[in-house]
């Protein structure tokens, strides 16, 4: 008689431990597999919107009364004398080697706009997304904590109140507003431009607010939802400190809903940059997408486009490694 074969199932299942590590990789190459596949329909739905378009890039970028001889040297000059599947393979060889091609009105690379713009744009978005984060997550945890079972109805109403017309105001709006008021009405910020620590304070305050108040609702509901769970109820009955019963049932079981509907949040919040630049002069790509798309300087706009939607898949998938690590059961779900 000889012995049944062993499987990697029955193998898997005999060692809990290699199991999850398993779960933890599939999870990890779907992530990575999405995070593919979003690309490329993003690439090629930057490269047909340019080509799409209506007008001559060529003929733009020589000017308007140029000679015929003079716009065929510059179209030969942009690559847009290339068969279409060529300048699409061109496209990914650019993003590989740091190449995008020229900007047809600033006449640099379109690189070295990306190298001086990109960081004032991820200084802003940055900022903002560690404040709204650090702000979000205990305003909703204490909003809940307080109001659980219709305790204090006034602090309940004016919360939610407050919070709803908060989350609602558009950050261009926000923006104006702050501008009036501390340009128009009072002289205690800078309001345009990037020249120190205080320049930030605007752009970021536009950003953060609307985003705060949506994230700290949705953290109240879900706060609310776990305090009601049987196993808060029973360390309650166990009289365990209210420190360690927030930090250590409450606090991981908000967080894996939290991240999953931030990740959305900053995703628009990044395209919401595009219009707080322009009202604070900031110098980032917001700023400059707006210029290169009045000039129709493609190249450019294609590259920030690009640009902008490879960071809203890397917060995405960056959320999804997070998920991984503070709830593994989102692998046992997933598989």
């Amino acid at each position: 008689m000889t012995d049944p074969p062993v499987t990697a199932a029955s193998d898997a299942s005999s060692n809990p431990g290699s199991a999850g590590r398993l779960r933890g990789l599939r999870y990890l190459a779907r992530r990575l597999t999405h995070f593919v596949i979003s690309l490329v329909v993003l690439v090629t739905g930057a490269f047909l919107m340019v080509e799409l378009v209506p007008g001559d890039a060529a003929q733009t970028s020589a000017g308007a009364n140029a000679s015929g001889e003079l716009v065929e040297q510059r179209r030969v000059e942009l690559g847009l004398d290339r068969p279409l599947p060529e300048r699409y393979v061109r496209l990914w060889t650019g993003m590989a080697t740091g190449d995008l091609g020229e900007s047809t009105t600033l006449r640099v690379p379109v690189s070295e706009v990306l190298k001086v713009r990109l960081p004032a744009t991820l200084e802003l978005a940055l900022l903002a997304v560690f404040l709204i984060l650090l702000l979000a997550v205990p305003i909703g945890l204490a909003a809940g904590a307080l109001t659980r079972g219709g305790r204090r109805p006034m602090l309940e109403a004016g919360y939610t109140s407050t919070a709803t017309v908060l989350s609602v105001i558009p950050e261009f709006l926000l923006g104006v507003g702050l501008v009036y008021v501390f340009a128009v009405q009072t002289d205690l910020l800078p309001v345009a431009g990037r020249s120190g620590p205080a320049s930030y304070v605007l752009p970021v305050a536009a950003l953060v607010g609307g985003s705060t108040a949506a994230l700290s609702r949705i953290v109240r509901a879900e706060t609310l939802n776990v305090l009601d769970q049987d196993y808060v109820r029973t360390a309650r009955a166990k009289r365990m400190s209210w420190i360690r019963l927030y930090l250590r049932h409450v606090l991981p079981n908000i967080l894996t809903t939290t991240l999953t509907l931030s990740g959305l949040l900053l995703g628009g919040m990044m395209a919401g940059t595009v219009l707080v630049e322009n009202i604070f002069a900031w110098p980032g790509l917001g700023a400059t997408i707006v210029q290169a798309i009045i000039s129709k300087d493609y190249p450019l706009v294609q590259a920030i486009v690009i640009t902008y939607g490879i960071l809203i898949l890397l917060i995405n998938l960056v959320i999804d490694l997070l998920l991984m690590v503070v709830d593994p059961r989102t692998t046992l779900r997933e598989s």
